[in-house]
């Protein structure tokens, strides 16, 4: 070893080793960006242009300007009138420096944190924040409507922001209507909230494909409204001929997409309507998906009361088994623990009275267990059966707690051990067996007060007689 030179340690060399590697990722990847950037545009300037499009001006240049890029995140128009004069070019492509942070594979099980980089332009800075006045002046300097750097246009951006109004000026200046984006999505694709109600109205103003698909996914609009419980904006779909039981990958059909969707209280309306209105266009309530779930597998799964009775009022099938041999009823008792606020009892008081199978009695006390908490459905369970044989697994199945708080409920059913049922009781479940899954429609027309129709058909009185 000469007198000049040293040791490096193990950890050094690897270091070194490391920072040259990052540096040979790093000049690949500007390769990568420029090869696709010039790519890119050689294949936009291929494509016939119409010639009152903004985008027949210059080809864009990519702008690192830190001035420029201030005044387009802060649609400062004053500013932007400044550095965009008239025959300047707003064509411009931009990086933006920061943006959020993502864990990046570095090799040899090194990991760190790096700022995704996303290439945009200023039509979708302005476009996506609203700054109308900003947008029209780039598009009077001749930005192309149609540029997407990113993945994305500036009318996706508009649109998955609501900004109805920068929507309806990128496509009075040509904006293509069903641009499809680097996921697949086009601008109807991604109004997913009520407030894009008036940019989905823009969009099929000027032509936007009502039934166009997602890539991956194979949703229209109408399934992506559905799922986002978006009353207004499936009844704006179906005016314009939506079709309504197109099936996506997984065989959703829009029913199936609105009933399968996880609901919070607040939300159990919108569904509602989406339902009604879907069925009022002729969906059918009998599709099944991938799984042969039904619509009614999943409204029950979902704990919708109002959904369920009015898929049930449409002809659904409450004995439908799917691939893994459970009907709607298996489906609501799953759930009752966790959704007693969406009154799960009036689910299954419908399906019993529209003929649903019911749980075998050995499985009584392991139901009782998971559905203590909503002591109205354990009435109408345990009411749908003539006899029961109350145990002391029977007791041990309710907690201190619950039994505590529902005390002269589960006093009523624990009783059962040493009272046989009253003969109304008995007298009640004849009649609903001699009905046989007809009840819900014979007795409401029978000649009776209605507090003995309500009997028949399972009301709740509060506790087990």
């Amino acid at each position: 070893m000469s007198r000049g030179s040293f040791v490096f340690t193990p950890m050094a060399l690897r270091s070194l080793e490391l920072d040259k590697d990052m540096l040979e990722r790093y000049k690949y990847k500007r390769q990568m960006a420029s090869h696709h950037l010039r790519s890119y545009m050689l294949k936009k300037e291929a494509r016939d242009r119409e010639p009152l499009r903004s985008s027949a001006a210059l080809p864009p240049a990519v702008c690192q300007d830190v001035v420029i890029q201030n005044a387009l995140y802060t649609g400062d128009l004053e500013a932007m009138q400044r550095l965009f004069p008239r025959g300047s070019t707003a064509n411009l492509i931009i990086e933006p420096r920061g943006g959020d942070m993502r864990w990046v594979a570095r090799g040899e099980g090194l990991w760190s944190l790096t700022y995704e980089q996303e290439l945009t332009t200023p039509l979708h800075i302005t476009a996506g924040r609203g700054f109308t006045d900003c947008l029209k002046l780039l598009l009077q300097r001749g930005a192309n409507v149609d540029l997407a750097p990113g993945g994305t246009t500036a009318l996706h951006e508009s649109c998955e922001n609501c900004q109805p109004e920068c929507t309806r000026l990128l496509l009075i200046h040509g904006a293509n209507a069903s641009a499809v984006s680097e996921d697949g999505l086009m601008p109807l694709h991604v109004c997913t909230s009520p407030e894009s109600l008036e940019c989905a109205k823009y969009l099929l103003q000027h032509g936007a494909a009502i039934n166009g698909c997602t890539v991956y996914e194979n949703d229209t609009p109408l399934h992506v409204a559905a799922r986002n419980g978006l009353s207004d904006h499936t009844e704006l779909y179906l005016c314009y001929g939506a079709t309504v039981d197109k099936q996506n990958e997984e065989g959703l059909t829009p029913l199936n997409a609105a009933c399968s969707q996880p609901q919070e209280v607040q939300d159990l309306q919108c569904y509602f309507k989406v339902c009604q209105m879907l069925l009022g266009a002729g969906a059918d309530v009998h599709t099944m998906d991938q799984d042969r779930h039904t619509p009614l597998h999943m409204a029950c799964k979902n704990v919708n009361p109002d959904i369920v009775d009015l898929l049930l009022a449409n002809g659904a099938c409450v004995n439908n088994m799917d691939y893994g041999g459970e009907a709607p009823m298996h489906n609501i008792l799953k759930v009752v623990s966790y959704k007693v606020s969406h009154h799960p009892e009036r689910i299954v008081r419908a399906l019993l009275n529209h003929g649903s199978i019911r749980v075998w009695p050995g499985s009584l006390p392991r139901v009782l267990k998971y559905c203590a908490e909503s002591p109205c459905t354990i009435e109408v369970l345990l009411n749908a059966y003539s006899h029961l044989k109350v145990t002391d697994t029977w007791v041990e199945s309710v907690s201190a707690e619950v039994f505590k708080e529902h005390k002269e409920f589960y006093e009523s059913v624990f009783s059962l051990a040493l009272t046989p049922r009253s003969l109304q009781h008995l007298a009640r479940c004849r009649l609903r067996s001699f009905l046989d899954g007809r009840a819900h429609r014979v007795v409401p027309k029978l000649d009776l007060p209605t507090f003995i129709k309500n009997y028949l058909l399972l009301g709740y009185r509060g506790y087990i007689h």
